[in-house]
Formats: C-alpha cells, structure tokens, sequence
C-alpha cells in the first residue's frame, strides 16, 4: 500500500519537471524582444568570488542600469552605445566602454535573432533550465554572455558575462517585473542621475 500511495504521490508532484523542456532559440529571441521595460532584484557573484546585490532597471532596446546596495555602492549604467562604470570609492572618473564591445549587447539589442550565424556556441537544457551561450558572431574576441531561461512561461533568471580576458560575472535575477515606466535619467551616462 505504501509503494502505491508513494507512486501516487511521485505521479501528481512530477507533471511539471517533465514538462520542462528545452527552449527554441526563436522562442528566447521572441521573449527578450517582448521585454521594453524590465526591473529585478539581481545578485552579482563577481570573478573573485566576492558578492554584490542591488537593483536591475532595464529599457530595451540599448539600455540598462544596474543599481548596487550600500553607501558608495556604485552603478554601471548601458545608455547611448556606452557602458560607462561609476565607482565613489575610486578617485578615477568613471570608465567608459563601448556598448557594442560587451556582451549585453546581445540581450539590449533594437532586435534580437539568436539564429543569426555563429552567434549563439551553446544551447542546452538542463532538466529545468534552457542554457544559451552567445557571443557577438563579428567579434568574438568581444567574449560572450551565457542566458539561463526557465520556461511557462519564458524568464530570464540568470546570466554569466565571460569577458575577453578570462573572467566571468555572474548576474543572479529575483523575481522580474516587466512592463513599467520608467524614467530616462535611470539611463543617463554623464552623470549618477537617478
């Protein structure tokens, strides 16, 4: 009686993982053109193993903020074709990187076709999670972005910057909401404007 009641219980708690299934990379395509305006706790998980939290705003296309806690804790703001660093610790005026150079570029571009050749080098599936690694296929010394997508329905949950010189980010998503205003000084690269 036991192995039926424990039979029973695996048959109605399992419908869901085995309905997960990998992604197509027309349906990630399709989700992250659908997304305008995003917002998402994040928690980045630096190359050093160092921690940081703080707060996502994202307007696509070409534009992201990423807002970290704590006194001094900095932004790093994607606006204009720029990725411009701003850190109050440092004594240094904020870096600034072409936008094009990064791998974000991939999630903020005006359209996003993760079929074009020689653009995405890995797509997997997990057992819950599509996997998509993607580089800039021009450019691949430009490093690339690996997207973690769960699916019913499609969310981006997590990605992993690797950069041109060997080093990952990783960037951790809460719970995203999508579909809000949000203002343009949010995105303004001159300055620490909110």
């Amino acid at each position: 009686m036991k192995r039926i009641l424990l039979a029973l219980a695996l048959t109605f708690s399992a419908p869901a993982s085995w309905a997960a299934e990998k992604l197509s990379l027309n349906e990630i395509s399709r989700y992250l053109n659908g997304i305008t305006t995003a917002t998402s706790p994040f928690t980045q998980i630096n190359d050093d193993g160092s921690l940081s939290t703080g707060k996502l705003y994202m307007h696509r296309p070409g534009r992201m903020r990423f807002e970290y806690d704590g006194n001094g804790g900095g932004t790093v703001v994607a606006g204009g074709g720029a990725v411009v660093i701003h850190d109050p610790k440092s004594n240094q005026p904020p870096e600034t990187y072409p936008l094009k150079r990064t791998p974000l570029s991939i999630i903020l571009d005006r359209r996003v076709d993760l079929g074009r050749a020689n653009m995405v080098v890995g797509h997997s599936f997990d057992g819950t999670s599509t996997i998509v690694r993607a580089q800039d296929p021009e450019n691949p010394d430009y490093g690339s972005i690996e997207m973690m997508f769960t699916g019913s329905p499609v969310e981006l949950r997590k990605w992993v910057i690797h950069d041109s010189a060997g080093g990952q980010t990783t960037v951790v998503l809460g719970a995203m909401e999508t579909g809000q205003k949000l203002s343009s000084s949010l995105f303004t690269t001159s300055g620490r404007s909110r």
